[in-house]
């Protein structure tokens, strides 16, 4: 067997399970994933590697209808990811039935004019009659290259979907040393963990105002000191952040500060300051600093 490489693009709805599929393929946490909607706001690359392929899956953020200039360019960055990539996995909800929305992204990922690969996922949660009907649906299509039926969060069917994905790749170069397994910054892994934190202990109120940027990030006698910024939008959600007495904080800081432990293998002082900035989602610098602006075309 000769050796294969290539860019596969996870596209696909808020909590469709882009990011679950990505940490089940990739066998450890790559990007966060929580049960709020559009907890994915960055184009996010994994590089699996074995004797005889290199796959770089690049989860993006969920399509979804952007009511603010951060949701505009969420949906940039998602259908900027198709236009660099060897295949597309479109992955869907398999519990919910097509709509307008799935017709609007198809029609933007078909442009591709690459194989698309329809994951109809969360079929676990399905008995065996409504399997068949979430198949039947997407069957009649013909604007697939395959079908393949997944449970991202039970691990079914993901050694058969790469195995059928090496069938679509060429033989390739190797993109990344073997031992590379993510491309993005140590900064851009911290504000994610903490921001996961955020959003697992928090309210309905708090998810899409929350943002986390990362001020200082330095070693000093072994220990990985980080100062850090959550801007939220209103007092009101600060005080959540905060919790009474500073209960939350803490309890944010602390899961946060044991996770990224484990991850740097090493000791952590984390800093973490609330910060209001009122409409950052719209505003264009903000935005900029957070790493969320496309650049200009």
């Amino acid at each position: 067997m000769t050796f294969k490489s290539g860019f596969v693009g996870i596209i696909g709805k808020p909590n469709a399970g882009k990011s679950t599929l990505l940490n089940t393929i990739m066998k450890e946490k790559i990007a966060i994933a929580t049960n709020k909607a559009q907890t994915t706001r960055n184009t996010i690359r994994a590089i699996k590697t074995t004797d005889d392929y290199q796959i770089i899956f690049v989860d993006t953020p969920g399509i979804h209808q952007a009511k603010h200039e951060l949701g505009r360019q969420m949906n940039k960055q998602a259908f900027t990811t198709i236009s660099g990539v060897d295949l597309v996995y479109y992955i869907i909800d398999g519990t919910k039935r097509f709509d307008d929305d799935d017709r609007k992204i198809l029609r933007a990922i078909k442009n591709a004019n690459v194989p698309i690969f329809l994951l109809v996922n969360k079929l676990d949660l399905l008995n065996e009659s409504e399997r068949y009907d979430s198949l039947l649906q997407w069957e009649k299509s013909k604007d697939f290259a395959e079908i393949i039926p997944i449970s991202a969060l039970k691990e079914k069917n993901i050694v058969e979907l790469l195995a059928i994905t090496l069938n679509y790749l060429k033989d390739g170069i190797m993109y990344y040393p073997t031992d590379q397994k993510i491309d993005y910054p140590e900064s851009f892994l911290i504000s994610e963990v903490i921001r996961e934190k955020v959003l697992t202990y928090t309210n309905q109120e708090i998810p899409h105002s929350v943002a986390v940027i990362v001020e200082k990030l330095l070693f000093k006698n072994d220990v990985m000191i980080i100062n850090t910024v959550i801007y939220v939008e209103r007092e009101s959600q600060k005080a959540i952040i905060l919790g009474k007495n500073g209960s939350m904080i803490k309890r944010i800081s602390s899961k946060a500060r044991e996770e990224l432990a484990f991850r740097f293998k090493s000791k952590i002082y984390l800093d973490i300051f609330v910060r209001v900035e009122k409409d950052w989602r719209n505003k264009v610098k903000q935005l900029k600093d957070l790493g969320y602006l496309q650049e200009k075309d």
